[in-house]
């Protein structure tokens, strides 16, 4: 079990020591305590998704120190800035556009063209942050579907044989976690309540913030999101090594010979959780061939969120038989005609 460390200037550099070396930290924020990776190493965040126990891929927020780092990662202008410096540091998430050389691996952003970035109102996660050189990614550190965590030993007591190190920093002031709007569109939206009231941001722009569900642009809802990335071939998933076409780019997972691209030679599914959005962005340059097949790839831990993610990426989804009474059983529906098997 993980030791509680209190934020000493020692301690402080430990723990940016190690995110930098692709090491999971809680640490305390205004909202809640969240759990922390260096968000350009694909290892570090998929052991996020690990330690969480998360069925499924959404986007990830990076935590930041610096409002340049706005500028230099993500498309901005007038209204974010403005937005930036009255309401953070403080319990508000940008979704903003992705510049084309944001390092920020895939995974991160659930593959899309989109980063969701904050400032959080707490010396603690400011100081790491600064002294880890990186932003950080820190989804809450809880299980998943269990409730969020407002002091250290809430962590311990959640994911405390997960984490590499959990920072001290006192309960959390508001308990709840971050309001989340979108900017990538002419209207506010409001993608997840929280923090920061609808009023407020209202009150500051003096224009009408929408939420997600009476959004006139196509309003973008929790879940949905992992939609939005989807190769532009037809894809197969579990296919063995011997039944892939001569027109199909194969992706295989563990010990298969004739893969153009591997998630995993050692079959690791964190690294190959971490690689699948990078590969199949990769696979569909490939114009050369008429469809990819992918592996099968083991529906057990963080095996069955890869199959979870795949299957939401061409609008299906996959749930437990709960008339099923011999073990488990998953039933996968996906919409036809869209090469899958």
């Amino acid at each position: 079990m993980t030791n509680i460390y209190q934020p000493t200037p020692a301690n402080l550099d430990l723990a940016a020591q190690a995110i930098k070396d692709g090491k999971l930290v809680s640490f305390p924020t205004d909202t809640v305590y969240g759990l922390g990776a260096d968000v350009y190493n694909s290892s570090a965040v998929a052991n996020i998704f690990k330690a969480k126990e998360r069925p499924l891929f959404d986007p990830l927020i990076s935590h930041i120190a610096d409002i340049d780092f706005l500028k230099e990662y993500v498309e901005t202008d007038d209204r974010a800035v403005a937005l930036a410096k009255h309401f953070w540091p403080g319990p508000l998430t940008f979704v903003l556009k992705r510049k084309d050389n944001n390092p920020a691996v895939d995974l991160a952003c659930a593959g899309l063209p989109s980063l969701a970035v904050r400032m959080p109102n707490h010396p603690v996660a400011l100081e790491l942050i600064r002294k880890s050189g990186v932003p950080i990614v820190a989804p809450s550190a809880n299980r998943f579907k269990t409730i969020s965590p407002t002091t250290a030993q809430h962590v311990r007591d959640s994911v405390g044989e997960k984490v590499d190190m959990i920072l001290e920093g006192g309960p959390c002031r508001m308990g709840v976690e971050t309001t989340i709007i979108d900017l990538t569109t002419p209207h506010i939206v409001i993608l997840r309540a929280g923090g920061m009231a609808k009023e407020e941001l209202e009150e500051f722009t003096g224009e009408k913030v929408y939420l997600s569900h009476d959004n006139p642009d196509m309003p973008k809802a929790p879940g949905q999101l992992l939609k939005h990335y989807a190769p532009r071939m037809p894809l197969r998933i579990n296919v063995k090594e011997e039944d892939v076409g001569k027109d199909e780019f194969f992706i295989g997972f563990g010990n298969v010979s004739d893969a153009q691209l591997n998630l995993s030679p050692k079959g690791d599914l964190c690294e190959a959780a971490a690689n699948l959005f990078a590969y199949m962005r990769e696979a569909e340059k490939h114009t050369e061939y008429k469809g990819i097949a992918m592996s099968p790839i083991p529906e057990t831990g963080l095996g069955l969120a890869i199959c979870r993610q795949i299957a939401m990426i061409f609008g299906g989804r996959i749930w437990v038989d709960p008339t099923y009474t011999c073990g488990a059983r998953f039933i996968f529906a996906h919409p036809i005609g869209l090469g899958l098997p």
